[in-house]
């Protein structure tokens, strides 16, 4: 069997256009668009976005059992001291979310707080050793981080007094 010049051109150019023709028109028979020969190739279900539902609000005692631990170490608390100081801490971080809840106006949030603030310093201070409330007090306004550095600081002074002495 003799092929002709026309045949062995016809051939070569199908087989050199034959991948862009497949990417354009694809399997679908020819009819171009996708499988249906309308629109986009998809799926059959519908593709929506599900919405991440938005974290839930943490709970008073939540807050506090994660917050506890850290300031237990900076403080030194034993296990009646870190109870004491858990439970009006739980009581009072209570009490502020209700009043988030309630969206009062700027004055009467800043009034409610400051009445949460001083029932439950007199609750600590009652509940606490002096040295443990002052230092508690003084951790409020610098932060747990903080206090943690500085009563590393602290350890590591005493440790080069001692080697020195």
């Amino acid at each position: 069997m003799k092929f002709s010049k026309g045949f062995w051109i016809a051939l070569f150019t199908i087989m050199l256009f034959g991948t862009e023709l497949q990417a354009q028109f694809g399997n679908s028979g020819g009819y171009g668009y996708g499988r249906n020969g309308y629109g986009r190739r998809g799926g059959v279900v519908p593709h929506t976005k599900a919405e991440p539902e938005p974290p839930k609000p943490k709970t008073a005692d939540e807050i506090v059992d994660e917050e506890m631990p850290n300031i237990a170490e900076a403080l030194e608390l034993n296990d009646f001291e870190v109870a004491v100081l858990s439970s009006v801490l739980k009581k009072y971080v209570q009490e502020r979310i209700e009043m988030q809840i309630l969206k009062l106006s700027p004055d009467k949030m800043r009034e409610g707080y400051q009445k949460i603030t001083e029932r439950q310093d007199a609750e600590l201070k009652a509940g606490l050793p002096p040295e443990k409330y002052e230092a508690f007090v003084k951790m409020q306004s610098k932060g747990v981080q903080e206090t943690k550095r500085l009563k590393k600081k602290e350890k590591r002074k005493k440790k080069k007094k001692k080697n020195k002495d």
